[in-house]
């Protein structure tokens, strides 16, 4: 992550209304949260999936992520080079995104959401291979979005693991 003092702009509320990608890439302000923006991010999610997911069909519902992850390599690439930093930690659609598709997989019940979400924040946060390397070496927004999706990938089998181990 990068300090302030590094970047273009400093990130605020009229920062995120300057534009409409701003707004989106910063989760509608869940990442100006000082402290771990990603988990806010992650956490933003949830109410945004509550309300969408019993509106659309299942079919519906994954070509609306779909177009969100190609909505959100637009937006977080423009946001990054507005702040001069292409993967600032309060750009979070990324996080967004990928932890509704975590969600959309997810067996239902609390304490599987809860899991859910401490899997997928686990494995965005350590980025063990090969998050890691594309973490670091693909830029701009598909940079941005391409490792949360895959450390979504990685809760969702440790999700399936779990739940056949149970049955």
């Amino acid at each position: 992550m990068t300090t302030s003092a590094e970047l273009l702009v400093k990130p605020g509320w009229r920062f995120l209304f300057s534009h409409p990608a701003h707004l989106l890439a910063f989760g509608f302000g869940s990442g100006l949260a000082r402290k771990a923006p990603g988990t806010f991010g992650t956490l933003a999610a949830f109410p945004i999936y509550w309300v969408l997911a019993p509106l659309l069909s299942d079919s519906l519902f994954l070509v609306l992520l779909a177009g969100s992850f190609a909505l959100g390599v637009w937006v977080c690439d423009i946001t990054g080079k507005a702040l001069g930093v292409a993967d600032y930690g309060g750009i979070v659609w990324d996080e967004i995104v990928a932890f509704m598709l975590v969600l959309f997989f997810t067996p239902p019940g609390w304490e599987w959401s809860l899991l859910a979400f401490a899997l997928f924040r686990f494995f965005d946060i350590v980025k063990p291979p090969p998050i890691r390397h594309f973490d670091q070496n693909w830029h701009g927004g598909l940079g941005v979005m391409f490792d949360d999706l895959l450390a979504a990938g990685y809760a969702l089998l440790c999700l399936a693991l779990i739940k056949s181990l149970l049955q």
